[in-house]
């Protein structure tokens, strides 16, 4: 590695390939283990020296540290070829240990397998995990993988790639390949990869055809009468803010005046906006790109939104697993949106959407995980409306119930009983009808608690 290159490093930041340490840690295996996750990924480089904040620390080599450093190469099993070697920046020495995608996965330190998992290392632990990672351990990503047809610099977009940088933090200070490669969107010979393609190229679609959105809007909550369609193409960033844009201006806003003296109103769309964001970020990042025969689909309908990608659950994620753990299908194209801020925290989306609705006071989004991963969020609807359209499935008492709840969600069982002019056993039983729909939730104590109406949709006739 050359200066030049490893100045372009601590520039770029850590991510998916690169990791920093302060320090020489006193464990060897603390090394080791985030050389074994690289080598069971894609390869990538830890520069020893660097503070979390990119800043130059340096440290202290001597002979003594240099034997142990091939110790930590060792503790790698199968052995990998590992290059390590000492630099200087502003006279201070830096480490760096470039590891290659290891050819004979899966690597251990210590009996114990590693991963990447977005910018961080984590050992593969239970039988189960262990097997799913043996399965895919030779599975090559799409992303990852060069793009035959795309000639460089020729289809190159360098005016988006300058805009990337920018927003990334990284000044062009270094030559457009040499940026390329050292965040690892060259294969060989220079072809870049289909992530790079999917972010740079000047006409994604001419590469990769079913890289694209389609959203669609409905009338009624299923898919007989189409009121508006639009398929956005253009690379992922593009996809995303205007994905984002046809979201926006297709549902209700309403309006709150920021303070009591005139000042300017507060647009507040009926659904959080940073849902949205997640699911799309989400669903650019973990659809399969192999999948060649559907896309990316965005749905909205009377009563909620469905956003939905090609490729379902990855299999690396059981359903127990599902919202506490991030394993991308398309480790790259993660990365790169991590760079530019549209990633908060690895396998944090989840809960972030689901905390949104609930602070909206809105029903938990569902997600469904067949051939298609899909995340449906409940639009609200006024009440009497939605009341309507439980009509079928709820008796004279039952809506009696609803109505005085929705009155006050304070209201005790004895005023439910003296509104409705029903008997408290009848009440009991009825409440406990209500609750087994799902549609009526007890909030804290009998005495101090509340009642909540959560109005999810009718069962299917």
């Amino acid at each position: 590695m050359t200066l030049q290159e490893l100045e372009l490093l601590i520039q770029e930041g850590e991510g998916y390939n690169v990791e920093y340490k302060q320090s020489f840690p006193s464990k060897l295996s603390e090394l080791a283990t985030e050389l074994c996750a690289f080598a069971n990924a894609n390869g990538g480089v830890l520069l020893v020296g660097i503070d979390d904040k990119q800043q130059v620390v340096g440290i202290t080599m001597d002979n003594t540290q240099r034997s142990r450093i091939q110790g930590v190469v060792n503790l790698i099993d199968p052995a990998l070829a590992i290059n390590v070697s000492e630099h200087k920046v502003n006279g201070k020495v830096i480490l760096c240990f470039e590891c290659p995608a290891g050819e004979q996965k899966p690597y251990a330190v210590s009996g114990s397998i590693y991963v990447r998992n977005g910018p961080n290392s984590e050992r593969v632990i239970g039988i189960e995990q262990m097997r799913r990672f043996f399965q895919h351990s030779d599975s090559i990503f799409f992303d990852t993988a060069p793009c035959p047809s795309f000639n460089y610099p020729d289809d190159f977009d360098a005016n988006s790639f300058q805009e990337f940088t920018g927003k990334a933090g990284i000044t062009a200070n270094f030559a457009e390949i040499n940026l390329l490669t050292n965040l690892r969107l060259t294969a060989n010979n220079q072809q870049l990869t289909n992530a790079a393609v999917l972010f740079f190229a000047k006409n994604v679609q001419s590469h990769i055809s079913h890289a694209t959105i389609r959203c669609v809007l409905f009338k009624g909550i299923d898919k007989r009468y189409i009121l508006d369609s639009k398929e956005i193409a253009g690379n992922l960033v593009v996809q995303y803010e205007e994905a984002l844009k046809y979201l926006i201006s297709k549902l209700n806003l309403r309006y709150e005046i920021e303070n009591q003296k005139g000042g300017p109103r507060k647009e507040i769309l009926e659904i959080p906006e940073t849902v949205f964001r997640e699911a799309l970020v989400n669903a650019l990042c973990h659809r399969s790109y192999y999948e060649k025969g559907a896309v990316i689909m965005v749905e909205i309908y009377d009563d909620r939104v469905e956003i939905s990608n090609p490729g379902g659950l990855i299999s690396s994620i059981t359903q127990k697993e599902f919202g506490t753990k991030s394993f991308s299908r398309n480790p790259l194209i993660f990365g790169l949106m991590q760079r530019i801020n549209l990633v908060e925290k690895v396998g944090s989306g989840i809960s972030r959407m689901r905390d949104a609705m609930k602070e909206s006071e809105l029903i938990e989004p569902k997600f469904e995980m067949g051939g298609f991963f899909t995340v449906i969020f409940y639009r609200p609807m006024v009440f009497e409306k939605w009341l309507e359209g439980w009509s079928l499935h709820l008796t004279t008492p039952l809506t009696k119930i609803l109505l005085a709840i929705h009155d006050s969600e304070r209201v005790t069982k004895a005023q439910l009983s003296d509104i409705t002019g029903q008997g408290k056993t009848s009440v009991d039983n009825n409440i406990s009808k209500l609750r087994s729909f799902g549609i009526l939730i007890r909030e804290g104590s009998d005495r101090s608690g509340k009642w909540v109406i959560n109005q999810l949709p009718p069962p299917a006739a």
